[in-house]
């Protein structure tokens, strides 16, 4: 079966398929059948916003299928995308165990399954269930390595080309190998990417045209293929 969005309905997280290769999902089954009890399944469009910046913590956001993203807002308005996550994850965990505003906005960026667990609901399984404890300690510290990886890549890559190159590059690992060089599917728009590297939209315009006429990419819709890796890690000292 498949809801209204196309995505396979999972309601059961005992019987789901992918949950052995999930770093939170993969619990004893006694912990899963505990968390599958309290778990609410939800389908959401792309562009659905799961929670906001600054609101009240109303619990974790489980991660079974498609790509959200997470984005701050400065006092002048402008957002930059902290991070993209992937299935598998826990959203909202920081601000839910330690009862603190949400720090993040979480928005879809393609039609996704997400489970809500309500933070009273939460708290109380953490408390019953020790391997549920440690999964979280190891998953926001996975958070906390992510973010430095990101202020790292900010602050040791001063131009917008050598940012580029290396998203493009992470992007590759989880490509699929072709004829024509390494596929990647591509759900953000140049804005989302320019506000992900900290830039303006004109200059990822810029930057990936330039790409283009080396014939090191091609781009079309949400497609990107990549023709020479090679080239793209030597332009951020690869």
């Amino acid at each position: 079966m498949s809801n209204p969005y196309g995505l396979p309905i999972i309601d059961n997280c005992l019987v789901c398929q992918l949950r052995s290769d999930r770093f939170f999902c993969n619990l004893p089954r006694g912990s899963l059948e505990a968390f599958d009890r309290i778990k609410h399944a939800n389908s959401y469009p792309k562009g659905a916003v799961l929670f906001l910046e600054g609101q009240k913590p109303r619990g974790v956001y489980m991660l079974c299928a498609g790509q959200v993203k997470l984005s701050a807002t400065g006092r002048d308005g402008r957002s930059i995308i902290l991070r993209i996550a992937k299935p598998g994850e826990l959203l909202g965990l920081h601000a839910t165990v330690s009862n603190q505003p949400y720090g993040l906005t979480a928005e879809t960026l393609e039609p996704s399954q997400v489970n809500h667990v309500g933070a009273a609901d939460f708290m109380k399984f953490l408390q019953e269930h020790g391997d549920a404890c440690l999964r979280v300690a190891e998953h926001l510290s996975q958070n906390y390595h992510s973010a430095c990886d990101t202020l790292r890549s900010l602050g040791l890559f001063h131009s917008i080309s050598e940012r580029l190159a290396s998203l493009i590059l992470q992007w590759a690992s989880e490509g699929r190998v072709t004829k024509d060089g390494i596929q990647v599917n591509c759900s953000l728009t140049q804005e989302e990417i320019a506000q992900l590297l900290g830039t303006a939209r004109e200059s990822i315009t810029r930057e990936v045209g330039a790409l283009r006429k080396q014939g090191l990419i091609s781009w079309k819709a949400s497609v990107l293929v990549i023709r020479d890796k090679a080239a793209l890690e030597s332009l951020i000292g690869g």
